[in-house]
């Protein structure tokens, strides 16, 4: 019979040469492939050169009692998963409780049988052999589960991301506008992240959410007239009043499709962002006046970037400002306009927005 043609690798322990021989003896005969040692010093490094299927563990041997090796093997990842069993002289019902504590999973009494310790040992092979096969199988399921949630989710992603390209078409925005507003909000984003007040809450898929739902800041404007929505001169107060409604108009239909697709992260930071991207550090913002850290984070951040890539571009009523320029109009605005922190974080990133955008 063939090494791995054999029911198993067992290590058996035990400071007595006959316990060893026979245990040996008897194992073999059944196809077993047996490595045998006298102490648990010899036990722990036969297991890390070659970690068998299982152990036969003796409990009084000198040195390391076998519940002090079990302990060890327990406590290493590379050999916690190997089933011990003990097999012992003691048999009082303390000595069997303490071998279970220690890791055991069975426990057998000298003087012993072949077939009983032929029994157990096959039993917890058995088991062993069953659990690599459902651990197996979950890794696949969840490979699996994984490759149709990831096409879901590039699916929902492209779905977004068409929506808001349709409301832009609408815009005054031309270009890579939605592009552009998704990387740099990623930058500036990953900045801040390193940021200590903002390191509890910005983790990576708090930023990919970001950039992603970035896209649906203005998706409200679907709900604007087109009259208003390309005008090319300046906004009367009453067609600013109704510009001013994309925000919630945005909102509400985004929390329509959360209240049917909940538990989506992505959507709701839409929410955050597309009603709360026009309100002001100091209040005297739109549509709900909020001020300060009342204002969401990711309206914060998505607030500057809006500005930043609209003072860039060209627009039919008004030339592209220079960089320069408007890093400037942002730098001015700190503390009224823009949260503070996120100007800082703007400062260490702006010239990656410079590159971004081909102004460097």
């Amino acid at each position: 019979m063939k090494d791995n043609d054999t029911p198993g690798n067992l290590l058996v322990v035990d400071d007595n040469p006959n316990n060893l021989r026979l245990l040996a003896s008897m194992l073999t005969d059944k196809g077993f492939k047996v490595r045998s040692v006298i102490n648990g010093t010899m036990a722990l490094t036969a297991v890390k050169t070659a970690p068998p299927d299982l152990i036969l563990l003796d409990i009084n041997m000198p040195g390391m009692n076998g519940y002090q090796v079990c302990e060890i093997l327990k406590q290493d990842e590379t050999s916690a998963e190997i089933p011990v069993i003990f097999i012992s002289a003691l048999d009082e019902l303390q000595d069997k409780v303490k071998a279970f504590e220690a890791g055991g999973v069975d426990y057998i009494t000298k003087p012993f049988q072949l077939k009983e310790v032929m029994a157990r040992v096959t039993t917890q092979l058995d088991l062993r052999k069953t659990r690599r096969a459902l651990e197996e199988k979950n890794r696949d399921q969840k490979i699996i589960i994984d490759e149709q949630v990831k096409k879901i989710s590039s699916f929902q992603l492209a779905t977004i991301f068409a929506l808001a390209k349709l409301t832009d078409s609408r815009d005054h925005d031309t270009g890579a506008h939605l592009e552009n507003t998704q990387v740099l909000c990623k930058i500036l984003a990953q900045k801040l992240s390193s940021f200590p007040q903002f390191q509890p809450i910005m983790g990576q898929d708090y930023i990919e959410n970001l950039s992603e739902a970035s896209a649906l800041h203005d998706i409200g404007k679907v709900g604007i007239r087109d009259a208003i929505l390309k005008k090319v001169g300046k906004l009367d107060p009453d067609e600013f009043e109704e510009m001013k409604k994309h925000t919630t108009i945005g909102a509400n239909a985004l929390r329509e499709v959360d209240e049917k697709f909940p538990d989506n992260e992505l959507i709701r930071m839409g929410i955050r962002i597309a009603e709360s991207h026009h309100e002001k550090w100091d209040g005297s913002g739109y549509p709900r006046g909020l001020a300060g850290e009342d204002i969401p984070l990711e309206a914060r951040i998505l607030a500057l970037v809006d500005v930043y890539e609209a003072l860039t571009s060209v627009r039919p009523y008004k030339k592209a400002f220079s960089h320069a320029e408007s890093c400037s109009i942002i730098t001015k605005s700190r503390g009224t306009h823009f949260d503070p922190d996120i100007v800082d974080g703007f400062e260490a990133v702006k010239h990656e927005f410079a590159q971004i955008k081909g102004l460097e």
